[in-house]
């Protein structure tokens, strides 16, 4: 092999390992983009009473925020059925339901607001696990997950309408 074809081959091999100002800013990119995926992955991960991330899946609640003119501002639980949590016999649609968790066990609560006739704003609120929702307007919803760490009765309440408030027993 001559010096001329040995310098061909070698100057060809480094055009495939050649790093570029593209290359650099492509990669740049897409490190960029995963760790924000992997950051807001970690951070959903984390209760809002506790500072780790959780791993398992959460037992879900689904309540709204409504009023009527008969029973006034309420929670509605959104469940069928009797699930797992919740106190009492009927299917869904038990206003102000009284739930029941296991100490220890992840919950999340799905929150709406589906106050039609008021379009007013409800938030969602078990201070003693610092559980506070936002003031959700009209249609608006959030999503909230806390470890029942601790056990007793504790209360549920919207802090804009003081009626709309129920129980919690965590056993």
């Amino acid at each position: 092999m001559t010096k001329k074809r040995r310098q061909q081959n070698a100057h060809s091999s480094l055009s495939f390992t050649r790093i570029t100002k593209k290359r650099i800013i492509t990669y740049g990119i897409i490190a960029a983009i995963l760790s924000g995926i992997g950051i807001a992955g970690y951070k959903s991960m984390i209760p809002t009473n506790g500072n780790s991330p959780v791993f398992g899946i959460p037992i879900n609640h689904f309540v709204k925020a409504k009023y009527s003119a008969g029973s006034g501002y309420a929670w509605v639980s959104m469940s069928s059925g009797t699930p797992k949590g919740l106190r009492g016999s009927g299917g869904g649609g038990i206003i102000n339901p009284s739930y029941v968790f296991g100490k220890g066990s992840l919950q999340s609560v799905h929150v709406i607001n589906e106050d039609y006739e008021t379009h007013s704003k409800h938030n969602f609120n078990i201070d003693e696990f610092n559980v506070h929702s936002k003031d959700l307007a009209y249609y608006e919803s959030q999503t909230i997950t806390f470890v029942a760490d601790k056990p007793g009765n504790f209360q549920y309440y919207c802090s804009i309408h003081p009626e709309m408030k129920g129980d919690i027993f965590i056993e």
